[in-house]
């Protein structure tokens, strides 16, 4: 078990709303190690003082059903390191900044634009034997950027590929490993499971929310590279890949692997792309243009709703038709896995999935509420994932990564869309902020 854990990026907004409210609920619930350090480490000029100040504040907002207490004490234990990626000394002060001796956990909770550059220092500085680094996504841009990435990873960790953390938190998240338990053995849609009995599936990921605040990341990457690539294509994974040989780790990973490399898109000039337009959210908020946003370059034609059509290459799913959609600034959060099936559906554990129609099933991919002894803490489900990410991280485990292989996979699927999109094939389409989407 890891004790030493680095959070790159840690003044942040992907530190403020996930990973430290998950730090502060792990350690509500007494899992963290016994003796875990934590170093901030951030472009800022701050000393500990400041950063605890700082922390205090978001986990306030974002961990309020923690006791005080928890979190006064996570807090106090705080410590904080400037750090320069163009200097690559001042990454090996934060790796330094430990007490005593050991593997670090080193968390890149960084713009994607920065992973380049940290991973560099961090490979100068001289991690520990046995140490780790998780990189969020998206893990690159395309196919070709991902590949580079992967390289240097690869490098900087000397090869070992338990070494090397391709977060998803995704994976973590209650609703997305429901998907799998659908079609494990015992389950009453485990006959006939696949194009024999299912007409169709969407997975859907579908938020009210604008962009404020996060604009300029996201301008960056768009809807395809900030979800669909990687969190959606791996909840689909887990759905229509074939039950793992045992349950290691190895064989979960090898299963979504095959899965993954039988996935195509139907048509990449038929997928649809869009951005939204001035109008209301649901919240009463009022929002311009995306494109009027100051931190967007509306040139780079940035979608901010993506819709691929689908198909399966398996003896399985050969008949299905898979639609996977996300979007922002819409007129609901809907944020699950709709099964049609050819016939009625079947009745299944409310706990699983809900019937709302005689032949539809709804997977529900967030909203969980997650409790721990004396401790309740009600998030979604895609924040409280964060707890399994750094379970994983600091454990050795690797249910919330993505192998190298699967990364290549996914990428393969897109990179023709991609293209597609560059070659003006596919119209970029408008839709009113608080708009079902475009028509």
């Amino acid at each position: 078990m890891i004790t030493r854990f680095l959070l790159l990026g840690a003044t942040g907004d992907m530190a403020g709303r996930h990973l430290l409210p998950a730090l502060a609920e792990s350690a509500a619930a007494g899992t963290l190690p016994e003796g875990l350090q934590v170093v901030g480490a951030a472009p800022q000029d701050w000393d500990d003082q400041t950063f605890r100040a700082h922390v205090a504040t978001r986990l306030a907002e974002h961990a309020a059903d923690v006791p005080a207490g928890v979190r006064d004490t996570l807090v106090a234990g705080l410590r904080y390191r400037r750090v320069d990626f163009d200097d690559p000394a001042t990454a090996a002060a934060a790796v330094a900044a430990f007490d005593g001796e050991g593997p670090v956990a080193a968390y890149l909770g960084l713009p994607p634009t920065a992973f380049p550059a940290a991973l560099t220092a961090l490979g100068e500085a001289g991690l520990p034997t046995g140490s780790r680094i998780a990189v969020e996504k998206p893990f690159g841009a395309d196919l070709a950027s991902a590949g580079e990435l992967d390289a240097l990873l690869t490098k900087v960790t000397g090869g070992v590929e338990e070494a090397a953390y391709r977060v998803d938190h995704f994976l973590g998240m209650p609703g997305v490993q429901t998907l799998l338990a659908l079609h494990a053995p015992g389950s009453p849609l485990v006959p006939g499971w696949g194009a024999e009995t299912v007409a169709s599936v969407e997975v859907l990921w579908e938020e009210t929310l604008g962009l404020a605040g996060r604009s300029g990341f996201y301008d960056r990457n768009g809807a395809i590279r900030d979800v669909l690539q990687n969190h959606l294509l791996q909840s689909l994974t887990l759905l229509v890949m074939e039950q793992p040989a045992t349950d290691s780790e190895a064989d979960l990973h090898a299963a979504k692997l095959a899965a993954l490399r039988a996935v195509r898109v139907t048509d990449p000039a038929a997928t649809r792309r869009a951005r939204y337009a001035a109008g209301t959210l649901t919240s009463g908020d009022e929002v311009p243009d995306y494109a009027a946003d100051p931190e967007v370059d509306p040139a780079r034609g940035t979608e901010t709703l993506v819709e691929l059509q689908l198909t399966v290459d398996t003896p399985r799913w050969a008949g299905t038709s898979f639609l996977v959609r996300t979007g922002k600034a819409l007129s609901r959060d809907h944020k699950g896995v709709l099964l049609t099936f050819r016939g009625t559906a079947p009745q299944v554990d409310p706990a699983l999935a809900e019937r709302v129609a005689d032949d539809q099933l709804w997977v529900t991919l967030d909203g969980a509420v997650q409790a721990d002894g004396d401790v309740d803490v009600h998030a979604p489900g895609e924040r409280t994932a964060y707890r399994q990410v750094l379970a994983d991280v600091l454990s050795g485990g690797s249910r919330t990564s993505v192998s190298s292989a699967e990364t290549e996979a996914a990428w393969r699927v897109v990179d023709p869309v991609l293209r597609a999109w560059a070659a003006g094939e596919v119209p970029l389409e408008t839709y009113p902020a608080g708009s079902g989407g475009p028509a």
